[in-house]
């Protein structure tokens, strides 16, 4: 059955890197994709924290929010997220005022709690951190205090971000930040786009356990799926290989620029890495606008979800328009 409220869509965005092209021109696909979202009516467009990796170029997640915000009149623009570990919560705090007072009510914070990249880059955005103290909880906390109304005799003050109220997510693909989520009374995403083995777990635990608080009333659950659209399925499985290929050269530990896509994964991968990639990416919705109906469908009513976000790993930036339009557009028809 057809979901009776409406549901928001909202976007994904790794500022994606293809092989031949250059951060700048990753950064220049971006903009023009969230201009195009927010004429079709997305919700939110959200990038995601990642480091030393030549094939995503949002690393600095913040600049590259303004640059969006800049661009974009209405779309809410956020990270998806920010990786709370790597940075001082006063320092998000700021970074993330600033952005909300130059553009008010458009601004939203979502937190991760893994360090995006590997265990040398790691190391080297850590450098102040000592042993393997989980201060998550308490640095979440802290920043939620940076944006609440000033209390008397505060001593540090997030200027701009006090008062703001920006909203905070918490993000996840594991139970961890599901469990904090329901806690602390705050909106949960959930990563499914690449980790989807605990969903089922996170969603029923943060509803479960979920105790309301001054930001929210009732529990609000995103899911975050891929989407590859296209006017027919052998187009889209196509252009889905390149997603493909870049969870490949991750496994093997050779993360680099969006591969272009192929005919035929066969000779690319063993049937291990076959079978590893096609679960990491098993929440895909890949097909014609029917098929992507079907699938979108199949995921809200399976999953409840209060919101989706969708990303798409696209080799060809007019494809992955093309792509996010098809899933706005089979939006309208779910929500008819």
């Amino acid at each position: 059955m057809i979901k009776q409220r409406p549901i928001a869509f909202s976007l994904l965005d790794l500022s994606p890197v293809p092989q031949g092209a250059t951060p700048r021109q990753a950064f220049e696909s971006s903009l023009d994709l969230a201009r195009h979202a927010e004429a079709w009516g997305y919700h939110r467009y959200w990038a995601a924290e990642h480091h030393n990796m030549t094939g995503i170029a949002s690393a600095a997640t913040s600049v590259l929010l303004g640059y969006i915000a800049g661009g974009t009149s209405t779309l809410r623009v956020g990270s998806g997220g920010v990786m709370l570990p790597n940075h001082s919560p006063l320092v998000i705090a700021e970074q993330f005022g600033t952005l909300a007072t130059l553009y008010p009510k458009r601004i939203d914070l979502g937190l991760g709690r893994a360090p995006g990249t590997d265990q040398r880059t790691m190391m080297a955005l850590r450098r102040h951190l000592a042993g393997d103290v989980d201060n998550f909880p308490r640095d979440v906390q802290e920043l939620l205090g940076y944006f609440d109304d000033v209390k008397p005799g505060q001593p540090v003050q997030a200027v701009p971000g006090q008062g703001l109220h920006v909203p905070i997510w918490l993000l996840g693909s594991s139970l961890y930040s599901a469990q904090l989520a329901a806690a602390l009374g705050l909106p949960f995403a959930f990563a499914s786009h690449f980790a989807p083995d605990m969903l089922w777990q996170a969603l029923d635990l943060y509803r479960q356990n979920f105790k309301p608080s001054a930001s929210l009333e009732q529990p609000f659950a995103m899911v975050c799926i891929n989407v590859v659209a296209a006017d027919s399925e052998r187009n889209a499985r196509f252009l889905f290989t390149s997603m493909q290929q870049q969870f490949i050269n991750l496994r093997r530990g050779r993360p680099g620029p969006l591969p272009a896509p192929v005919e035929d994964l066969d000779a690319l991968w063993s049937q291990g890495e076959q079978y590893g990639v096609e679960q990491a990416l098993r929440m895909s919705v890949v097909g014609d606008r029917d098929q992507v109906r079907a699938g979108l469908q199949a995921i809200i009513d399976k999953t409840g979800a209060d919101e989706l976000m969708i990303n798409g790993q696209i080799f060809d930036h007019q494809a992955r328009l093309h792509s996010f339009e098809l899933a706005m557009a089979v939006r309208a028809e779910l929500t008819a």
